[in-house]
């Protein structure tokens, strides 16, 4: 709870997965992928209740040994490939409702982002309350500018990505920042509904890129076995 709103961590753990076989649990220094989120948001100071979302019996057995809840299995219909993440995120809730169970904010953290550490959670949980918005997402500074981004036409001729001329000084560029997808924030009123796209929301809480990745295949496992080997020791960022 933080300023009399309370908050459900709502972490996503589906069995399939394509690039990386039973990713969500794939073991990384003798620990689950996913216990490194749920440690995390065990760590906040301000979550209330942190639910694991997933069909599979497996993940949820890893899932509560970690420290997470479990109350209920996700439908198998919510669990495919086509399935939105906002349908479970309302499956979620409802069945939460009917247990009598209700929350101002959902704080939705993906397992594939296990760079993210508690105190990003618990200041981009102050962020959105002291500004009083409805929905808050993660984001991260590009390395690779979109002024020099092209696309190419059917004709095979390029086009900038951006109206703005690409001759300027680099240290004169814009910032752009991405959708990292470590921490989304909504307020669950009437606005809330399976119609909301979270990539839009609104307020920004900006992330250094060292606590930005995204684990999609091999070579992301051994990126972050490397940082893990990198912090071992220092009690700030141990992962």
């Amino acid at each position: 709870m933080y300023n009399g709103k309370t908050f459900l961590a709502l972490i996503p753990a589906r069995g399939g997965s394509k690039g990386i076989l039973r990713k969500n649990i794939v073991t990384i220094n003798n620990k689950p992928l996913i216990h490194y989120t749920i440690n995390e948001a065990k760590g906040s100071k301000y979550l209330d209740k942190i639910i694991v979302s997933t069909e599979d019996m497996e993940i949820a057995q890893v899932a509560k040994s970690c420290g997470a809840e479990v109350p209920f299995l996700r439908p198998m219909e919510l669990a495919g490939d086509e399935a939105k993440t906002i349908d479970t995120i309302i499956h979620v809730i409802n069945e939460l409702s009917l247990r009598g169970s209700q929350y101002d904010y959902l704080v939705l953290l993906q397992p594939t982002q296990p760079l993210r550490k508690s105190w990003h959670i618990d200041e981009a949980i102050e962020r959105i309350v002291e500004e009083a918005e409805e929905s808050l997402i993660s984001v991260t500074k590009v390395t690779e500018h979109p002024i020099l981004i092209r696309t190419i036409d059917e004709k095979g001729k390029v086009k900038n990505l951006l109206n703005l001329n690409s001759t300027i000084r680099r240290q004169d560029y814009p910032d752009y920042y991405k959708v990292n997808g470590a921490i989304y924030i909504n307020k669950l009123n009437e606005n809330f509904s399976k119609n909301t796209s979270l990539n839009d929301n609104k307020l920004a809480y900006i992330m250094d890129r060292e606590f930005d990745l995204d684990i999609d295949d091999a070579a992301d496992l051994e990126i972050f076995k490397k940082k893990i080997s990198e912090h071992s020791g220092d009690e700030k960022d141990d992962f």
